[in-house]
């Protein structure tokens, strides 16, 4: 796998004329090590991270291999990200996904289905809300049951509203990093801050930029993971040589980020070089 990613890293560097700079082969090989590493803590961090990067190259391969793994917060985790990839192999993994045997995995996929106007998520949801209805019915597990008085729990409407107002522009081969803001947004240690710098990531005016690069620095690290993915989802590869010392991050979360928002990044500014435009 690591032969392949070279291989493909260096295409892509001889297609723009030039080979990758150091800082984004460690980009990549950071986040390949975390897909494939023993911790499932780690390898979910990773797949919450990828849904900030491109859905081009190997480690969108490596994301939709990650529907199989063994542990099931990793796979839910699989079916968010996969949400914001949006490409037809992606859809075809969620569907794949909606007849997992496990309850949260299948139903997790079938609301990715469901957000991407998906005719079988509509589907998989009404076989829910007809099973629900019926207590004789096998097929609604208490499982399934719990994550659908979830979806009426305040946390749960407040995400939703979140996520549909935050206004970020879609940009064509890139995620909207929605796994990375709900992970940060429902983490018990999250802070107001945190929840303010996504808000105002939003926003293009260049005068707040001063106050998130404070940010990056700030000692709560869902703060840091916040201002990462805000400064990634600006879409500007201006801010890219920001994101570097957070790679080094202590906190694992921060330093996937960073090393998915870079790569995120560099996609960005390769494509405008192509198309003749400025850095």
């Amino acid at each position: 796998m690591r032969k392949r990613l070279a291989g493909w890293v260096f295409l892509a560097g001889a297609l723009c004329g030039q080979q990758p700079a150091p800082t984004e082969t460690q980009c990549n090989e950071m986040l390949e090590h975390a897909l494939s590493a023993r911790n499932p803590d780690t390898r979910k961090q990773a797949v919450i991270a990828l849904s900030l990067a491109s859905d081009r190259g190997p480690l969108l391969a490596m994301l939709l291999g990650m529907t199989d793994d063994k542990d099931v917060p990793v796979r839910v985790a699989v079916m968010t990200s996969l949400g914001d990839v949006k490409s037809k192999s992606a859809i075809q993994a969620l569907r794949k996904a909606v007849a997992d045997p496990v309850p949260e995995v299948s139903f997790a996929a079938a609301k990715m289905l469901w957000n991407l106007h998906d005719e079988e998520g509509k589907q998989a949801l009404l076989a829910v809300v007809e099973g629900e209805s019926k207590t004789s019915s096998g097929y609604i597990t208490s499982e399934m049951r719990q994550a659908l008085r979830m979806m009426h729990t305040p946390t749960t409407t407040f995400l939703y509203a979140v996520r549909e107002g935050m206004g970020f522009v879609p940009v064509p081969g890139l995620g909207q990093g929605i796994a990375s803001m709900q992970a940060i947004l429902t983490d018990p240690g999250t802070s107001g801050r945190a929840t303010a710098v996504l808000l105002l990531g939003k926003d293009n005016d260049k005068a707040l930029i001063p106050s998130l690069r404070d940010a990056l620095h700030d000692k709560n690290w869902t703060v840091r993971a916040a201002a990462v993915h805000s400064f990634a989802l600006r879409n500007d590869p201006s801010l890219r040589e920001d994101l570097v010392p957070l790679l080094d991050d202590e906190k694992e979360a921060v330093r996937l980020r960073a090393a998915a928002g870079y790569l995120r990044l560099t996609a960005i500014q390769t494509d405008r070089l192509k198309r003749g435009g400025r850095k």
